[in-house]
């Protein structure tokens, strides 16, 4: 048995969002069109920060097609870009408002969603790059200075496109249909122009999906032209927090190397993927709605809270009626991968986070510390391999005595409460985790 100490008057960190996602609830706030389901409660009992609304173009519950991209907002690009007429805000400003009624601010993706079709449709580069930058413009000012019948919400981020990567140097595109140069000038124009137009807000991207050499040349290139970026966002797909952690140090070294020492580093989508073709992805999917998916989804959220060079960790996807979606089933019932998210909401009330020195293999801890100096503790345990594996037992040890609520996720518990003891002798089943609140 390990004996996990925390020393609940040292203030390691604070504690940061890594429990934000991909897209909001579904939820109707209007009067008509109204329907006994709906993921809104459990989504708001979460507490989730923040919601990206990238690829929010593919659910009919958020407004399908007519929904956040670009190409659906200002449907004409040849049309007036100052005229309010030009724009078509009503299905995005339902989509912004339920996730923001759930207690969620909207992360804005400025650009199109992927497109896997065999036609290509809106991923093309835009004809007037400085005419795509003043649309990005109005639609900024319409959600944050009521522009256009608008609002004055509070939305400090704003990233520039998603995933310019994803096809660089194939025949086949699905996220940017132009060239490396022409994505670099693009968001070189339109970041400039933002932050002139908004110096108090947070613009940046690109989203890139992996390419780390990609990654370099671009904020090489950014920073030689003297474009500002206050956050670098990137993506990876693994089994493994450790894999995803050392990708972050790539991108953090990457990012100080160009000088944007000062910038965010954003992992805004992962989730569980063994591989992408054939009996990998079909297996990487069940995983993902299982407790298997729900350990790791549990684990990214601690190791990352405790790796110090991440500011921000973006669930793909909360977006209902995709087998990326471990929080919520085809009925919207909650699933196993719900309760992390859950879990991790609960440190959100506390003040700073509290560390022990090591945790055993295969077993992940994080500690927060309420103003009042209540402790709250999460504990899981995940491996990518399983066989040979079995039970763990740690004791947590804050120093003092004391009373505590446990609630169990694993095969047979959803986040229930199930015992209330003075004993912090934990028996950890592989995937199972325990989150204890001192009362």
């Amino acid at each position: 048995m390990r004996v996990l100490k925390f020393d609940l008057t040292k203030n390691a960190a604070p504690i940061r969002p890594m429990s934000c996602v991909n897209n909001g609830p579904v939820h109707k706030r209007h009067a008509n069109d109204q329907s006994t389901g709906g993921t809104f409660a459990p989504y708001k009992a979460a507490r989730i920060p923040y919601a990206r609304n990238h690829d929010a173009a593919f659910c009919a519950s958020y407004g399908g097609e007519h929904t956040v991209d670009i190409s659906a907002i200002f449907p004409n690009f040849d049309a007036d870009v100052n005229d309010p007429a030009s724009y078509d805000f009503v299905c995005t400003d339902e989509y912004t408002l339920a996730t923001l009624e759930a207690g969620t601010k909207t992360y804005f993706r400025l650009g199109q969603k992927i497109e896997h079709y065999i036609k290509k449709f809106h991923i093309f580069p835009p004809k007037d790059f400085k005419k795509w930058a003043e649309i990005c413009e109005h639609i900024i000012r319409h959600y944050t200075e009521g522009w256009a019948d608008g609002y004055t919400l509070d939305m400090p981020y704003w990233e520039i496109w998603n995933e310019p990567d994803l096809d660089d140097g194939q025949d086949y595109k699905r996220t940017w249909a132009g060239t490396k140069q022409e994505f670099f000038s693009l968001y070189e124009i339109t970041a400039k122009h933002l932050k002139k137009c908004f110096p108090h807000l947070k613009i940046g991207g690109p989203a890139v999906a992996g390419n780390m050499e990609w990654s370099r040349e671009f904020l090489l290139y950014q920073a030689s032209v003297g474009t500002p970026i206050d956050f670098f966002s990137w993506h990876i797909y693994c089994v493994t927090p450790e894999k995803a952690i050392e990708r972050a140090g790539v991108a953090r070294r990457i990012m100080d190397e160009a000088g944007y020492t000062e910038a965010e580093s954003i992992l805004n989508e992962w989730n569980y993927v063994e591989g992408w073709v054939g009996e990998t992805f079909y297996r990487s999917k069940k995983v993902i709605a299982g407790i298997k998916g729900a350990a790791f989804t549990m684990a990214m959220m601690i190791a990352f809270q405790k790796s110090d060079i991440l500011d921000m960790l973006m669930y793909y996807d909360a977006r209902f009626g995709t087998c990326f979606n471990g929080l919520f089933d085809a009925f919207q019932d909650v699933q196993k991968g719900y309760y992390p998210f859950k879990f991790y909401g609960s440190l959100y009330d506390c003040a700073y986070e509290s560390r022990a020195e090591k945790d055993p293999e295969d077993i992940y801890s994080l500690c927060g510390v309420k103003e009042n100096g209540k402790a709250v503790a999460i504990v899981t345990h995940y491996s990518f391999e399983e066989k040979g594996k079995g039970s763990k037992t740690v004791k947590l040890d804050f120093g003092r005595e004391g009373k505590y609520n446990i609630y169990a996720l694993d095969k047979k518990h959803d986040g229930e409460l199930v015992t209330t003891t003075e004993d912090l002798t934990l028996k950890l089943p592989m995937y199972g985790t325990y989150l204890i609140e001192e009362i």
